[in-house]
């Protein structure tokens, strides 16, 4: 009799806990985010609204689309400014000799007569009394003497010329950014390109940028020429010479990915590295989290640009960014150099599912918690 009690007492227990296992099941399980099916089940082929991809070695390599950076050819075939160039704003004083007792300057017998105060205009002239409208701007004072000699000595017998920059300090940059001296600076004879030009700020701020990761702005007359600082000083063609009124910025490598799912770390990342595969992102994060990871449901998902889902698809009708999902299955045997050789782009998601075990583990932790007492309470009624 005591035998078939306790039988029926563990009957009782196992349909409790199968009772509580479909309550839990109905309630849903707590989790980090959607399963692998359910992400699958979002696919245009089920009316969802995203292109699952698996990737494989011609995936890898038909999104490979890198970000073009560099100088256009009129950042490259800009020649270095004079140094003392004059430019609109910038106020002369001129001072005119006349080997005559009148001429036409001078007056009561004075050698020499000074026109002060002599601004540049907006479009770069000055006006000399019997010479006319000149354009000083783009000339070095010394430039503008000869200009000025020239156009007066066809009416007064041997001029002499004397011109002095007096306010304006010629050509200048703005540099701000990662650098240790955020400031305007006049283009001066040892700092007329680039690279010397970042010296002259100082040189990167290490405390705040990584030196492989800086990036390096230039922006002139609405035009922007962006490179990476390993570039410029590897690459003497890039060290393109300076013009007044450039603006140069210096700053970390901007773009980010993030990781959720059961990886070690759920985050916003910023990019360790100028090209950043899969595989190296999830050693950013940590890696998968060996206790919850699928290692068959890595998604990557990403607003892919035009040309670039066109090509994966085989679909040349689409038009503009496709919302896509790339599937990597590290389980696979060339699946690690798969995600070797998959890059990660700027603002992409990186989400790993739960394996199947790992959601049953959570199933039974909250079936022990919830039937321990009601199991407690029925031995106790058995044993009597």
């Amino acid at each position: 009799m005591f035998g078939r009690t306790s039988l029926i007492a563990r009957v009782g227990r196992a349909s409790m806990v199968l009772v509580v296992a479909g309550a839990v099941a109905a309630c849903g399980l707590p989790r980090s985010g959607p399963v692998k099916n359910e992400l699958f089940d979002g696919s245009v082929t089920q009316q969802g609204d995203a292109f699952i991809v698996p990737v494989n070695d011609a995936v890898a390599q038909q999104t490979v689309l890198r970000d073009q950076l560099g100088f256009s050819s009129s950042f490259l075939g800009a020649g270095t400014v004079s140094p003392d160039s004059i430019r609109p704003g910038d106020t002369l004083s001129l001072t005119i000799w006349e080997n005559v007792v009148e001429g036409l300057l001078a007056r009561g017998g004075a050698a020499a007569s000074v026109i002060d105060q002599v601004q540049v205009d907006s479009a770069g002239f000055i006006f000399v009394p019997y010479a006319g409208r000149i354009m000083a701007a783009g000339n070095t004072p010394e430039a503008l003497r000869g200009i000025i000699t020239r156009q007066l000595e066809t009416q007064t017998p041997d001029p002499q010329v004397s011109v002095r920059r007096i306010a304006g300090d010629g050509a200048a940059v703005t540099v701000v950014g990662n650098v240790n001296g955020q400031g305007v600076y006049t283009i001066e004879r040892p700092t007329r390109t680039l690279s010397s030009m970042i010296a002259r700020a100082g040189g990167v701020n290490a405390e705040f940028a990584d030196y492989e990761q800086v990036l390096v702005r230039v922006i002139r007359s609405g035009q922007i020429g962006t490179i990476w600082l390993t570039d410029l000083y590897s690459n003497p063609e890039l060290d393109i010479a300076l013009r007044g009124g450039d603006r140069i910025v210096v700053e970390q490598d901007p773009r980010s990915f993030i990781a959720m799912g059961a990886t070690r770390g759920q985050t916003r990342v910023r990019f360790d590295s100028q090209d950043l595969t899969a595989l190296e992102a999830l050693a950013q994060v940590g890696g998968l989290d060996p206790n919850l990871a699928d290692p068959t449901g890595v998604f990557i998902l990403r607003d892919e640009r035009e040309e670039v889902a066109r090509r994966v698809l085989g679909r040349p009708e689409l038009q503009g960014d496709q919302r896509m999902v790339y599937v990597l299955d590290l389980t696979q045997p060339t699946g690690l150099f798969t995600a070797e050789d998959f890059f990660v782009k700027d603002s992409d998601t990186i989400y790993v599912t739960e394996a199947p075990i790992a959601r049953w583990n959570k199933t039974v932790s909250l079936l022990l918690g919830s039937v321990v007492q009601p199991a407690a309470n029925i031995d106790t009624l058995t044993s009597n």
